[in-house]
């Protein structure tokens, strides 16, 4: 069993091919879960249709951190009542982005923080995007006192182990797979085990053998091999571990993971 924790399936790159991409790394790559995070207001409806129509699909909903120039403060209300209204399993994707070369600090920093303030309110984890932010969001999530997934963690030791300490998994995928990558293969090897999770961020951030392609969740086979092979142990037990964590983290994952009602070949 696989847990995919971040997988654009909604995005339009899948549209000509949706059924089959699912069921590459459903039954062919043993993915039984993946969780789909909204990024705008606007994409609220698609991920819940994904995810009622695909069995082992499992939203999230939130603003993504370079998705905040086109939000309202009205958005904030929807996504309080989304969230509330229909079954998930976190706040995301959210966060704080400092890469990108156009961006508004501030306008980034006001969503991330009432996003958070709705997380603690709803007792849901968060998903977060920290693309060279993860000192402020640190400081952030100190004052939040929210748990959830550091995804594409890409920071030091010390940057793990404060995530850690606030109950957060750390999520490692295609960007491990690259030898050059020293410090993530580094950090997928020595971490605790307890605190990884698997992801793909399909279709973006293929993995080594998939450059300049688009990335599948079928990929995160080959992606828990890859951390297999890095800490020395068996697939079986990579998979185990990081399932368990993913449901341990997202506790709401168990709820979808049994119900049948909606499965699709």
């Amino acid at each position: 069993m696989l847990i995919d924790t971040h997988c654009h399936l909604d995005a339009a790159e899948f549209d000509v091919d949706r059924d089959a991409v699912f069921a590459a790394a459903k039954v062919g790559a043993g993915v039984t879960a993946l969780v789909v995070p909204a990024v705008e207001r606007a994409n609220f409806g698609a991920v819940s249709s994904i995810c009622r129509e695909y069995h082992g699909c499992v939203p999230a909903y939130g603003i993504h951190p370079l998705y905040v120039d086109r939000a309202r403060p009205a958005d904030l209300a929807a996504l309080r009542e989304i969230l509330a209204r229909e079954p998930t399993v976190a706040v995301g994707e959210i966060g704080l982005d400092r890469y990108a070369a156009q961006r508004d600090d501030a306008r980034q920093e006001f969503y991330f923080v009432e996003q958070l303030k709705i997380a603690r309110e709803l007792d849901l984890p968060v998903l977060l995007h920290v693309r060279r932010a993860i000192d402020p969001i640190l400081k952030h999530l100190r004052q939040s006192r929210v748990g959830g997934i550091a995804h594409a963690f890409n920071g030091s030791r010390q940057q793990a182990d404060e995530f850690i300490k606030l109950g957060f998994k750390l999520g490692f995928g295609g960007a491990m797979t690259f030898p050059g990558s020293k410090r993530i293969r580094a950090l997928a090897a020595d971490l605790p085990l307890d605190s990884i999770v698997l992801e793909t961020d399909a279709p973006d951030m293929p993995p080594q053998w998939k450059v300049g392609a688009r990335n599948t969740p079928a990929e995160l086979l080959p992606i828990a091999e890859t951390l297999a092979q890095l800490r020395g142990l068996p697939l079986a037990e990579i998979a185990a571990a990081t399932s368990a964590n993913a449901c341990a983290v997202l506790p709401r994952l168990k709820d979808f993971q049994h119900n049948t009602e909606r499965e699709k070949p």
